[in-house]
């Protein structure tokens, strides 16, 4: 099977839906990821999933910049709960960035259980949490939308 920006596809138990080979990802900065695409075939008009991807697959890495005041905020709010300074010293968010390391999977699916659009979310890792990493979710594949911890949600 073939997905619209992804190519071809196979199917992936795991997740319940198809899985890309790796793909250089420019808002990444190039680094190759593989896409699993999630309730894929349940919809009527699959074309939302190609907008989003193909959306995602256009943007820059300006787009992590202008979230970096939000992963900034993220980082200050782990710092503040018990056991939160792990030596990690960030001087604000221009430096932010600097600590986060980019996630090469990338989970596209629409989320039912609130606004109905397409998300393309990132589970990544973080200096300053490592247990819990960091989740950057873009809406319609455009532009960051929802930072926090690796938990799932798509929207706040």
């Amino acid at each position: 099977m073939e997905i619209p920006g992804l190519g071809a596809v196979v199917e992936d138990d795991a997740f319940e839906g198809y899985r890309s080979k790796a793909v250089p990802v420019g808002v990444l900065g190039g680094l190759e990821c593989e896409f699993v695409v999630q309730g894929y075939d349940e919809e009527e008009d699959q074309e939302d999933f190609h907008a989003a991807i193909r959306t995602f697959l256009s943007l820059g890495p300006s787009a992590l910049t202008e979230a970096a005041p939000a992963v900034y905020a993220y980082y200050l709010r782990a710092r503040r709960e018990p056991g939160g300074d792990l030596g990690v010293k960030i001087n604000g968010p221009d430096d932010v960035l600097e600590y986060v390391n980019l996630g090469t999977e990338a989970e596209v699916l629409r989320n039912d259980d609130g606004d109905g659009r397409i998300y393309v979310s990132l589970e990544c890792g973080c200096d300053w949490e490592p247990e819990q990493g960091l989740q950057l979710v873009f809406r319609d594949g455009a532009c960051v939308t929802r930072v926090g911890p690796y938990d799932g949600e798509l929207t706040d």
